[in-house]
């Protein structure tokens, strides 16, 4: 199977799972998942499943990426916060489609491959930071949209600070011992939460390394 029908089929699946923002499904099936993986599985780049990458972490499934960048509500008037840069996948899907992203990747290895894939790739709306993503941007800034790709038991509240008015906090949240993506909406200093898929994502740490 050719890779231009190995992504024409995963659209359609991710359209089976209700994913209908075209601009995100756009930019899915422009982008080589393959360049954020180990070459030896390259052969799965196009099929709906999470992989490993270096750090014991994973690459989420185009799935759940299409997912949690649809709820973020794509604006390329807005910039967005990612804490966990990871491979830098989901980092160039955001890139497509917000005026710049931010991002914050607590791995040094992860936040240096990340920096050559997507320099590779031409892709320049980015700023990349190693550092605590729990502590949030380290400069005082506020974000129309924050984007967490680790779980955590409790909303954390550093990065909800930083997090404008009228914006949107899409995260996986545990809630009675399961996993959900989550929004959080802010809207006069309250905010709304609701929860959408059950998930399975990478516990969020404290720290560097």
């Amino acid at each position: 199977m050719s890779e231009k029908l190995r992504k024409i089929n995963l659209i359609l699946e991710l359209r089976k799972y209700g994913i209908t923002d075209r601009a995100v499904l756009s930019s899915i099936e422009k982008l080589p998942r393959e360049k954020f993986i180990d070459k030896e599985l390259s052969f799965k780049a196009y099929k709906n499943d999470a992989l490993p990458i270096s750090c014991n972490q994973t690459i989420s499934q185009p799935a759940v990426v299409a997912k949690m960048t649809e709820l973020l509500e794509p604006d390329e008037s807005c910039n967005v916060l990612e804490i966990g840069t990871g491979s830098g996948y989901q980092t160039a899907i955001l890139s497509n489609l917000f005026k710049r992203v931010y991002t914050i990747e607590r791995f040094k290895e992860l936040h240096e491959n990340s920096k050559e894939v997507l320099k590779n790739l031409s892709i320049k709306n980015i700023v990349f930071y190693h550092g605590d993503g729990k502590k949030g941007w380290p400069a005082k800034f506020f974000f129309n949209r924050i984007i967490l790709t680790a779980v955590t038991n409790t909303i954390p509240k550093n990065i909800l600070k930083q997090l404008s008015d009228n914006g949107i906090f899409v995260l996986p949240l545990v809630h009675k011992s399961s996993q959900y993506i989550t929004t959080i909406k802010k809207k006069n200093n309250s905010i709304k939460i609701k929860r959408y898929w059950k998930v399975r994502f990478v516990p969020m740490q404290s720290g560097i390394q």
